[in-house]
């Protein structure tokens, strides 16, 4: 990342970088970019997304895994504004998921703060920690690593 690189993303950069949308686009921020090595993604949890029709009726907690979803999304934000995927919107694959914890429920109103560093980054694979976080207290917690196909790059 350069002087130049902004140090904050907002949803169309977002879109631009990320090849994933509604549904399943479940980052609305980052903020805090340091260039490979962390960001903050923030994502404001509405009841009118379409996991809390089934998870739970009557209760509606965000599932785990669309928290770990979440704060993969802003990993690969931090990468394509530290190398430069603007516009590319390259595929990323989860490689690995490890020390996953789950802390505190996250609900509707919720707003999630996603805090990600980056442990080792590479051309194509990169290892990141997250925690979540709302309200400051933990909500979940996981490393886990990726690997970036820019040759599949989708148009933004």
């Amino acid at each position: 990342m350069t002087d130049a690189t902004p140090q904050e993303a907002d949803l169309a950069t977002i879109m631009r970088i990320i090849p994933h949308r509604y549904p399943f686009l479940l980052v609305d921020k980052v903020r805090d970019v340091v260039a490979r090595q962390s960001a903050v993604g923030i994502k404001n949890v509405t009841f009118n997304e379409p996991h809390f029709q089934g998870h739970f009726p009557g209760a509606p907690i965000m599932p785990g895994v669309t928290i770990i979803e979440a704060m993969a999304q802003t990993s690969a934000v931090l990468v394509g504004l530290s190398v430069g995927y603007g516009d590319q919107a390259p595929l990323v694959y989860f490689m690995s998921i490890d020390k996953a914890k789950f802390r505190r429920k996250v609900v509707p109103g919720d707003v999630l703060e996603l805090h990600v560093s980056v442990k080792r980054g590479s051309t194509r694979i990169w290892k990141f920690e997250g925690v979540a976080k709302v309200d400051g207290q933990i909500a979940a917690e996981a490393e886990f690593a990726a690997m970036i196909d820019a040759s599949s790059a989708t148009e933004a």
